[in-house]
């Protein structure tokens, strides 16, 4: 088996808060209406969102933490070339009020399988792609994670009263 890393950054413009909160938190709503053609669905199996929550999209949480905007997770189910996939995604301020972003993936391969650089270029296409049309999507529509924020805060507020 191989094992072989490759890491990305990109820079945004939209906070770190709202991009983390639209790619992570509320990605099982809101990644199937923007990428359809790529995802039909992101259901929730087990758990409320938060750390340990099991999604259906042949890949499983590892990590979720709102307060370091980190999220973690593994792909499993994969073409005969790969045991998994572990995705690592991190969001952190600029500042310009923007957000730089990084991801980290890391295959294992079976047997003595050999990465080819176009099995990385379609994962690299893949996040990127998800990026932008997310990114073009907070822009359009600069209230819409706010409220969900404020929201999820004010639940917080009055389940600890």
């Amino acid at each position: 088996m191989g094992v072989f890393t490759f890491t990305n950054e990109y820079i945004s413009t939209v906070p770190p808060t709202r991009l983390f909160k639209a790619l992570i938190m509320d990605s099982h709503n809101l990644i199937p209406k923007l990428m359809p053609q790529a995802i039909k669905s992101i259901d929730i199996i087990q758990g409320n969102g938060g750390t340990g929550t099991i999604r259906q999209i042949n890949f499983m949480e590892d990590e979720l933490n709102e307060e370091t905007f980190t999220y973690k997770y593994t792909i499993i189910d994969l073409i005969e070339k790969f045991e998994s996939i572990v995705h690592e995604a991190k969001f952190e301020p600029t500042p310009e009020s923007g957000s730089k972003n990084k991801v980290v993936d890391t295959y294992f391969t079976k047997g003595d399988v050999e990465l080819k650089e176009e099995d990385v270029k379609a994962r690299k296409e893949i996040v990127l792609g998800s990026f932008k049309v997310v990114k073009t999507y907070l822009l359009q529509n600069p209230m819409l994670i706010v409220e969900a924020t404020k929201a999820l805060l004010n639940k917080f507020k009055k389940s600890h009263e």
